[in-house]
């Protein structure tokens, strides 16, 4: 069966109470959870894995290919904005990735405007809160982004 990983960065550990006004009340558990269940529905295995540590994040990263992933969902969190090596390791993967945000990161503060990965992605889901990953799910599996 084949596989997508699902990436969190670091602080998406809290979810469900770490500001819930921006980020929604659903836990990370929760989230893991409706993403896979879409994933298997449309004939795939989810992998999800949430680190606060960016080497951890660029392992999962370069061993996916190896591992029979065929795309990446990936909220790089705080890295989104600096994160280099994560950026390298996604063009090295050389896999289709989605990169979601729960919160509308343009509607804050202006750091949080840029993304060091956004460019190489098959798209970018922004402020859809939980939703937005299964529709990151629903792209990945589409012939058209494969």
């Amino acid at each position: 069966m084949p596989a997508l990983l699902l990436l969190n960065g670091p602080n998406l550990n809290l979810l469900g109470s770490r500001e819930p006004h921006h980020y929604g009340s659903t836990t990370l558990a929760e989230l893991e959870e409706r993403v896979r269940q879409r994933a298997a529905a449309l004939g795939f295995e989810l992998v999800a894995l949430q680190s606060n540590h960016e080497g951890i994040l660029i392992d999962a990263i370069q061993g996916a290919p190896a591992r029979g992933v065929t795309g990446i969902i990936i909220n790089p969190g705080g890295y989104t904005h600096h994160a280099v090596a994560i950026r390298d390791a996604l063009i090295a993967a050389n896999l289709p990735f989605v990169e979601v945000h729960l919160s509308n990161t343009y509607a804050r503060e202006s750091f949080r405007h840029t993304s060091v990965t956004a460019d190489l992605a098959a798209g970018v889901i922004i402020g859809l809160g939980a939703v937005g990953y299964e529709l990151a799910v629903e792209a990945l599996t589409a012939s058209a982004v494969r």
